[in-house]
């Protein structure tokens, strides 16, 4: 058995989930712009594909720094600075994905 085994599935499960929001924003954000009747500049999209691999990314090693916290033997404090940091980042990105996705389908 791994140890912290629940610790450890429940990171991967939010990863996952920051993966499953990015992929569907993107997705989404593609699909509708396809069924305007003029064509979405092209800028957009990649920035959209961009701000989508950068929430990927931050959650990834949001992932690892929570892995590496999970498997250490010392004890923390509540008041993680990295951790709310790496949390920070992400929702940031995740609402930059949503603007860039609004520009893009209007």
């Amino acid at each position: 058995m791994i140890a912290n085994y629940a610790d450890h599935s429940s990171n991967e499960r939010t990863f996952l989930a920051w993966v499953r929001t990015a992929v569907a924003i993107v997705g989404f954000g593609l699909a509708s712009a396809r069924l305007r009747d003029t064509p979405a500049p092209l800028w957009s999209e990649v920035l959209m594909l961009i701000a989508g691999g950068v929430v990927v990314l931050v959650a990834y090693l949001r992932m690892l720094h929570l892995r590496k916290r999970i498997d250490a033997q010392d004890s923390f404090d509540d008041g993680a600075m990295a951790s709310d940091a790496f949390l920070a980042l992400l929702v940031a990105a995740v609402f930059v994905l949503l603007a860039l996705f609004a520009i893009h389908v209007t």
